[in-house]
């Protein structure tokens, strides 16, 4: 991946989403479109997006039964996105079906540890292991599930880099060093995640809610 930024537009107006990606398109790789994007816009908010001309990656998110989960991924095949997600924690035959569902030309990454989670909220949900311990975890369940890779945060990818050499891994949650970390609690900077193994480093408020959007993607662009 030549550029590895992906723009989050997660944004309520199709027409401010598409100004903004016009923009910046020099200096980013793609466009990320989330949950959010994808309720209010729906497949019609996608194509035109995907006029900009850049690969999209769909996140969002899919967890469900195995039957319901490859039906929702043949539902988007039409839109050719780059990268889907779904969860982990959705087992291994769900991802495995979503996997078989995509096609070719679309890779399948696996949400581990939301980027808003801590250890803390870990143990309220049950769960006695580390944030690291629960990532790794789930990335292996992805792997032997023949998915191309996982989503996790900057603190994780370097351990998981070194268990999954030829896995490709989402990176959320970034802030360029010196910016507000808002609602994220596991947070790096673009450069050192990069240099962890990330492929993609998703960002977006860093980058569309600058001053100067622009300005701020290619500052971000030239540090890696």
């Amino acid at each position: 991946m030549t550029n590895p930024i992906f723009l989050a537009l997660d944004m309520p107006q199709i027409d401010a989403a598409k100004v903004m990606a016009e923009k910046v398109k020099a200096h980013v790789g793609g466009f990320k479109l989330g949950l959010e994007f994808f309720c209010a816009h729906g497949h019609h908010g996608v194509r035109e997006i995907a006029q900009v001309g850049l690969p999209i990656f769909l996140d969002l998110k899919l967890h469900d039964i195995p039957n319901t989960v490859a039906g929702a991924m043949q539902s988007i095949h039409t839109l050719e996105p780059s990268i889907v997600t779904v969860h982990a924690s959705g087992g291994r035959a769900m991802m495995e079906d979503a996997k078989a569902a995509a096609g070719d030309g679309c890779k399948v990454v696996a949400v581990t540890m939301l980027t808003s989670l801590s250890e803390r909220d870990l143990k309220r949900m049950g769960l006695t292991s580390s944030v690291e311990d629960q990532v790794l975890r789930l990335a292996e369940l992805a792997h032997t599930a023949g998915l191309d890779g996982i989503v996790c945060s900057g603190h994780e990818v370097k351990a998981v880099h070194s268990q999954w050499k030829d896995g490709f891994f989402v990176v959320p949650g970034l802030r360029p060093a010196g910016s507000a970390v808002g609602d994220q609690k596991r947070v790096v900077t673009p450069r050192q995640a990069r240099d962890d193994g990330a492929g993609m480093l998703v960002i977006g408020r860093p980058i569309s809610r600058a001053d100067d959007p622009v300005e701020a993607a290619r500052a971000i662009e030239a540090t890696l």
